[in-house]
């Protein structure tokens, strides 16, 4: 018996919305992360994008465990002598709730040019409203 090997072009997506409300950060991101990539379906292959698109909305309502909101910090870098600059997650969320879930998934992919196609197809939205109506995305309980 061979091995099956999905083919980029018989790949059928779907679109996926997810209700962050309420939701632990690391718990929904590594679930996200999963559909991402492909790993719910049968035919998963590890070199070929076969995940599904993903919609999240109400990002500013996630929550986390322990201190984290005071002791976890982003770090980012100018490219300029001492432009290090550093920020927590309370400062994260009231400024960008999405680049925190989008951040967190992106930790989750694999590295190269095959996670930054995975990476593309998700979409975060900090309230309820989303922009993919369009795509009718059926709704995923987490």
């Amino acid at each position: 018996m061979k091995t099956y090997m999905a083919n980029p072009d018989k790949i059928e997506r779907k679109w996926y919305v997810v209700d962050a409300a309420g939701c632990t950060l690391g718990r929904l991101t590594s679930e996200v992360a999963k559909i991402l990539r492909g790993k719910n379906k049968p035919e998963f292959t590890p070199h070929i994008d076969t995940g599904d698109y993903v919609v999240i909305v109400n990002a500013e309502k996630i929550k986390v465990t322990g201190k984290k909101m005071e002791q976890k910090v982003y770090y980012h870098h100018s490219d300029y002598v001492g432009g290090m600059k550093e920020t927590t997650l309370a400062e994260m969320m009231d400024k960008k709730p999405e680049k925190v879930i989008e951040l967190a998934v992106k930790g989750m992919l694999p590295k190269g040019p095959l996670g930054r196609a995975m990476i593309k197809k998700l979409h975060v939205y900090a309230g309820p409203e989303h922009k993919q109506q369009a795509q009718k995305p059926v709704e995923l309980k987490l």
